[in-house]
């Protein structure tokens, strides 16, 4: 794996495309730990890097915007103008050097920040974007995806005697509520969506499902105006 962290500054490429994770911490319902957004982040850009030409990974970005958990012990959010200003600064920095910096995106609550970040660092003439780690048909919140992946990259985190489902109702249904009370109100114990069934095997083939797609998507560089790195 080429990584960042563990290079000196004379060896690092030419022009190198920085890939970057960034999740958050909040939490994933009582049987799954509060840096799932990370850890799949991270797992999904550790299994990419080496098949993209000049890709480096860096350090994961573990904070990010989660308000609406906050009704959760554990959550930590920044918030969607503070990741936005962080986001900014570590573009300007690391374009510096590197060719171009890709976001590895593992939370729904960071998209704002993302999408208003990516524009500003590209109307500057910056080549950074961002890409979501989203799994079509995926439950929304720490389900039998997340479940499912978290098996697969941190088995020993995973609490399967805790897992039950949470309201299954479908997200687009929910997100008005969502957005104006936050998630425990209209789920209890934080899961949205139902972890039945999840299976470590099923976890493998949505990570390389991933990593595949994040691959093709590099190499292609389709960026859209809000930065966001088209399939």
């Amino acid at each position: 794996m080429r990584s960042l962290a563990a290079a000196t500054w004379p060896d690092l490429p030419e022009s190198a495309l920085l890939l970057v994770p960034l999740g958050a911490v909040e939490q994933h319902g009582p049987h799954l730990p509060l840096l799932t957004d990370t850890a799949v982040a991270g797992a999904v850009a550790d299994a990419a890097v080496d098949r993209i030409d000049s890709a480096l990974l860096a350090p994961a970005l573990a904070y990010g915007a989660s308000g609406e958990h906050e009704g959760f012990p554990g959550t930590i959010s920044l918030g969607t103008e503070a990741l936005t200003g962080l986001l900014v600064e570590y573009g300007r920095s690391a374009c510096r050097w590197a060719g171009r910096v890709l976001l590895v995106n593992g939370n729904g609550g960071n998209l704002d920040a993302l999408r208003s970040a990516g524009a500003l660092l590209r109307s500057e003439g910056r080549d950074v974007a961002w890409w979501p780690c989203g799994v079509p048909g995926g439950d929304a919140h720490a389900g039998r995806t997340e479940t499912s992946l978290m098996l697969h990259v941190e088995p020993e985190w995973v609490l399967g005697s805790r897992a039950e489902a949470g309201d299954t109702t479908p997200l687009a249904e929910l997100l008005p509520r969502l957005r104006a009370e936050g998630v425990a109100p209209v789920s209890p114990n934080g899961v949205l969506g139902d972890p039945a069934g999840a299976s470590a095997a099923e976890g493998a083939e949505l990570l390389a499902g991933l990593a595949d797609r994040l691959v093709a998507a590099a190499g292609a560089w389709r960026v859209d105006v809000s930065g966001r790195l088209r399939d």
